[in-house]
């Protein structure tokens, strides 16, 4: 009997502009000392369970988080995981961007120069239509942004909705189906500490 299909995606660990608040699509930071460590104490829950498939963001801040918790040498880059493409606020605070265009929100309008909100959405989706063809365990590496959305895609939300999902750095969420519902799409666990860590 073939085992249904379980997602388990990891947020990357910390890193400089994760904690300055700074938008990082496209530029490849290292993970911080602290970030190191976070991945690291991933290892445990990542190691038990055995994936048919690992797959990470091509940033370097991602492949280190799956290299660090153990599964680096399973791992394929896939471009799809990727975090959004800040475009022309790459590197900039949110607060700096709305003194330039007052009201600005990365969900409704999107980054010039960068990607629209509805090309992450086709971005998810092609990478849902990839996973909705597998079985067994598959633990993704991508970032907090693209991680949001492709939540809200897994349960057919539009990208807007991405918002209300909140995703810190190492932490674990789990999208699967509904047990007496097979073809129901659910959010399992979301934002899970990595262990060891405080929430």
């Amino acid at each position: 009997m073939t085992a249904p299909l379980r997602i388990y995606l990891v947020r990357h660990g910390e890193t400089a502009w994760s904690l300055s608040g700074q938008h990082t699509g496209r530029t490849d930071l290292a993970l911080t000392p602290h970030g190191e460590a976070m991945a690291r104490a991933l290892s445990p829950t990542m190691q038990g369970l055995s994936p048919s498939l690992v797959l990470t963001s091509p940033r370097l801040r991602a492949r280190a988080t799956c290299t660090l918790c153990g599964l680096g040498a399973h791992a394929e880059i896939d471009p799809d995981l990727a975090e959004w493409d800040y475009g022309e606020y790459e590197g900039l605070h949110t607060a700096e961007i709305r003194r330039l265009h007052p009201g600005w929100d990365v969900w409704q309008d999107g980054c010039p120069g960068g990607e629209m909100p509805t090309a992450v959405s086709v971005r998810a989706d092609h990478l849902i239509a990839r996973l909705c063809g597998l079985s067994g365990t598959v633990v993704l590496f991508s970032h907090g942004q693209f991680g949001r959305v492709l939540a809200a895609r897994w349960i057919g939300l539009p990208v807007v909705q991405g918002q209300h999902f909140a995703i810190d750095p190492a932490s674990i969420g789990i999208l699967g189906f509904e047990a007496d519902h097979p073809h129901r799409r659910v959010i399992a666990l979301w934002n899970a500490p990595t262990p060891g860590q405080s929430a």
